[in-house]
Order: structure tokens, then C-alpha cells, then sequence
């Protein structure tokens, strides 16, 4: 399970909505699945339909967690158009051992957010509960 604090929550919908047309993506951190920590990071790809991030922007952010004694709980991103669940290419990228991946979407009247763990091309709903 995933503990979102409602400000971290609140702030990955505003994410996703200052980003729309294209995909939001960023990374969250914590420890014990209590996320505390939230990295909004850009999207290289510019796309409304996939997210690239670059590979230094999330070694520094890692390497900060690390600092910090937390770990990368999740990498989340939206999707601005479709359901907030994994894509055929979110299931093939996702090869993150060991974390969560929180999708965002904006495809209704109100945004949705769901996590999930995908390992090894199968995916499983994990329970967000939002705190605070």
C-alpha cells in the first residue's frame, strides 16, 4: 500500500493538469510505502501519449533520497486522455524493480489516481490511501 499525503496528492493532480496536453511524470519518495518526498520532473518526450525522463535529472533525485536515508517508492505519470491504468508501453518500460507506478488521469470529469505494481509484465492494483 502507498500513503499519499493529501498535499502530495493534490500536487500530482496539479501536476498532470499544468502539463495537459501532454503527459506529467516525476518521481515520489519515502520510506515504508509513506511517501514524503515529491520530485515533478520533465517530461524529455513531450508527448501526450508516453513520458521519457532524463537519466541524470532521476539519478540526482535518487541519489538525494539516498541522502536523505528514503528510497524511490513510485514513478508516477498521467495520462491525459485515457484511464488512470497501465498502458501496453508503461507495462513493457517498467523495469523499476521494487517500486510502485501511480498513474494520473484526466480522462474524466474528475481526476483519478490509481498505483499498481508491474513486474516482469504483470500488473497488480495497489491500494493508495491518502492522508492528512
Amino acid at each position: 500500500m502507498l500513503i499519499i499525503p493529501k498535499n502530495i496528492h493534490d500536487a500530482l493532480i496539479v501536476h498532470a493538469q499544468r502539463d495537459f496536453p501532454l503527459e506529467a511524470c516525476g518521481i515520489l519518495g519515502g520510506l515504508n510505502g509513506l511517501v514524503s518526498d515529491h520530485y515533478p520532473m520533465a517530461n524529455s518526450d513531450r508527448s501526450n501519449e508516453h513520458f521519457m525522463m532524463e537519466p541524470k535529472e532521476q539519478f540526482s533525485v535518487v541519489k538525494e533520497l539516498r541522502a536523505k536515508g528514503k528510497v524511490m517508492l513510485a514513478i508516477y505519470h498521467s495520462h491525459p486522455e485515457t484511464p488512470a491504468r497501465p498502458s501496453e508501453e508503461d507495462i513493457r518500460l517498467a523495469l523499476t524493480p521494487d517500486v510502485s507506478h501511480v498513474i494520473i488521469s484526466l480522462a474524466g470529469e474528475t481526476p483519478e489516481i490509481k498505483a499498481y505494481r508491474i513486474e516482469g509484465g504483470i500488473v497488480t492494483p495497489e491500494p493508495i490511501s491518502i492522508s492528512g
